[in-house]
């Protein structure tokens, strides 16, 4: 099944616990698989483990990872007081009172306000307990992330397949005019030089021979062979149930290769309008397809 590499989900731990954990997750489109994970630093341990679960249900995409915890229970932490360092802020002070002959406004809380006089300790919690908690929380996160792919991925589907019906009733209409370019190239010449050389009789062995240069120049019928190939390789590549963004680029680029082929060898200004609509709604499907897993 085809998906997008657009996506949210969101999971959070169940009331009445001593802990909650809030994981969001969400996604865009990117050439490979880039996961960045914020979490509280006590638990930067597990970043291995949660990018292989994530690696495992993602194979493309930019994805941002936001675990946030809380602690309700009396593991939250320890104040420590550092007292020779208050006592030291405490003479510079004083000292700062005595030469400068300042009001005395020194009190214990200012004193505790300055840097490192109370520090919090972060109490060391079980990994393995809080990696067992988060780990359902991460792959239901995923579920929905990966329903919300597969929706936005049917909807791309349908897109690019009306894009590509657009692209062949374009071929064909090249195809018609390609045919009829040897004709008109005669039938123009031959006015041309009846105009010219009134009265004079025409070879038309030579004028034979360069209406056959000109439709060889201007033969396009294996580009066209080649672009339906494509067409029709980029259809069975819709239906395939594996990521398939990488290859549809590949196939857009010699889309692509193939419409400037048929472009350069114009000679019709209708031809070459068509072909640029064509490869207007090839430069479409391929933004499409960027953001397609």
């Amino acid at each position: 099944m085809i998906k997008s590499m657009t996506s949210f989900g969101r999971a959070q731990s169940e009331d009445g616990r001593k802990s909650s954990f809030s994981i969001e997750m969400k996604s865009v489109n990117h050439r490979y698989l880039d996961i960045n994970i914020r979490m509280p630093r006590t638990m930067l341990a597990l970043e291995e483990k949660i990018r292989k679960i994530i690696s495992k249900r993602l194979n493309r995409g930019k994805v941002d990872v936001f675990i946030n915890y809380k602690a309700y229970g009396n593991n939250i932490g320890k104040a420590n007081l550092n007292m020779k360092l208050a006592e030291e802020y405490y003479k510079c002070l004083k000292q700062i009172q005595s030469e400068l002959n300042v009001i005395d406004d020194i009190s214990t809380t200012k004193i505790a306000k300055f840097p490192d006089v109370i520090t919090l300790e972060e109490l060391d919690d079980d990994l393995d307990d809080i990696f067992s908690e988060i780990s359902p929380l991460i792959e239901s996160a995923l579920d929905l992330m990966n329903d919300m792919r597969c929706k936005e991925g049917e909807k791309l589907k349908v897109d690019i397949l009306s894009k590509i019906e657009i692209i062949e009733n374009y071929v064909e209409e090249i195809e018609k005019v390609a045919d009829s370019i040897p004709k008109n190239y005669k039938k123009k010449l031959e006015e041309r030089l009846e105009e010219l050389l009134s009265g004079v009789d025409i070879d038309e062995s030579r004028i034979a021979l360069e209406v056959a240069i000109l439709s060889d120049k201007a033969a396009v019928d294996e580009e066209i062979t080649r672009l339906r190939s494509h067409l029709s390789q980029m259809k069975s590549t819709l239906d395939l149930d594996e990521p398939i963004g990488r290859k549809l680029d590949f196939i857009i680029q010699e889309m692509n290769r193939e419409a400037n082929t048929i472009a350069s060898k114009s000679t019709e200004i209708n031809m070459t309008n068509k072909v640029i609509e064509i490869k207007n709604t090839i430069e479409k499907i391929r933004e499409q397809v960027q953001n397609i897993e």
